[in-house]
């Protein structure tokens, strides 16, 4: 058993959406195939992934150190002597040789998007979904049919006032979903304030409702945000302040009494531990984002997830970024508390498979084996297409 093959390409999002901090007319993302010479239906199985959104493609370190120190390997020191199937923390460790430590976004990316490409070939192999195989490894076994699922939007553009947005929300609410998030920071205090307004009124209260700064205030303006939000109780206020300002954030965590959330910049274990040791967060309402596949993997979630619930944070006040399939599966193997989702945003890249279903704020979970991506047909094309 060996993997025969790694391939990979960047793909160019091409979206005219903006946040408060900056917008994706440039961004990329890396879509990889690991092809391995088991056969399954006359078919060699391959595992595929992509690097989520909103950090570019970062293929050259796939080309230039990961995937030739994965082809290199002898093909036995990868494979788990307890089963007939290759063991992901081996490639993990494989990958990380010779990597200087810290500088994790360097490589946590690209690291992140091959080791996560393994699991659904590991899944596949086992002929399950990733899901199952990570609720049997990593959750005691506890299988979920559907997990709580909240939609993004509320993005800043050309001509979109008060009426579109509320457009927006009420298809949102059409579709099923019964939270939603939108910027803030990208307008005025006031304008700000008026578009919050006008989701509260129609989700249905601030509990319904989550906003995000993108990381781009400074210390005034998230003060003047946290003093104007505090009053609508919102689901949470999402990274008002630069990722790696453990200060400010906990002077913020004194001033703003409801959740806050944040972490999905942070992309290593001990960024995470300095987070929840530093940041002032409070365990019994803020919500953690780390983004697995940019983050090193699987893996090393797991090995965050342990070192977080040592320090008394709980599964569900993880809700990972990237409305994706792939975090989709995570959120649901692992227990966490919930993912996002981003239709009609990133193209072939945002939502589900094509036959999920959101009810009442739930998103059914796919019965194929691995990840699921056969099932989202427009993403799947793409990765067919690197064979």
């Amino acid at each position: 058993m060996k993997i025969t093959a790694i391939r990979e390409i960047a793909v160019p999002l091409r979206s005219s959406l903006r946040n408060s901090a900056f917008d994706f007319s440039e961004m990329t993302t890396s879509v990889v195939a690991v092809i391995t010479d088991v056969i399954r239906g006359g078919q060699p199985v391959v595992g595929y992934a992509f690097n989520s959104t909103g950090r570019y493609a970062c293929g050259a370190q796939m080309r230039d150190r990961l995937i030739p120190r994965l082809l290199n390997a002898a093909p036995e020191s990868l494979l788990d002597p307890s089963s007939t199937n290759f063991a992901p923390e081996k490639l993990l460790a494989c990958m990380m040789q010779r990597e200087k430590p810290g500088g994790h976004t360097e490589r946590s990316v690209a690291v992140g998007t091959l080791e996560v490409a393994m699991w659904d070939a590991v899944a596949k192999i086992e002929d399950v979904p990733l899901h199952v195989l990570l609720a049997q490894r990593f959750n005691q076994g506890q299988l979920a049919r559907q997990v709580p699922c909240y939609v993004g939007g509320g993005w800043y553009a050309p001509g979109k006032g008060l009426p579109e947005l509320e457009d927006e929300l009420r298809k949102r609410l059409d579709e099923g979903y019964t939270t939603m998030k939108i910027k803030v920071g990208g307008a005025t205090l006031a304008q700000d304030i008026a578009r919050v307004e006008a989701a509260v009124q129609l989700m249905g209260g601030g509990a319904h409702l989550a906003v995000d700064a993108n990381a781009s205030f400074d210390r005034a303006r998230a003060l003047a945000y946290a003093k104007a939000l505090t009053p609508y109780q919102l689901r949470w206020f999402e990274e008002p302040t630069d990722p790696l300002d453990f200060a400010l954030l906990a002077e913020l965590a004194e001033f703003y009494e409801p959740a806050m959330a944040t972490g999905e910049n942070l992309f290593s274990t001990q960024d995470v531990a300095n987070l929840v040791t530093f940041g002032g967060l409070r365990s019994d309402r803020d919500i953690l984002q780390m983004d697995i596949p940019q983050s090193y993997g699987i893996v090393q979630f797991s090995r965050t997830l342990a070192m977080l619930e040592e320090k008394g944070w709980r599964r569900d006040a993880i809700f990972p970024h990237g409305g994706n399939q792939m975090t989709l599966a995570l959120v649901a193997g692992f227990g966490l508390g919930g993912c996002e989702a981003y239709p009609d945003v990133f193209g072939a890249f945002a939502g589900f498979a094509n036959d999920a279903k959101v009810s009442e704020g739930m998103i059914t979970l796919s019965d194929r084996p691995g990840i699921g991506f056969e099932g989202q047909n427009e993403l799947y094309a793409v990765m067919r297409g690197l064979l």
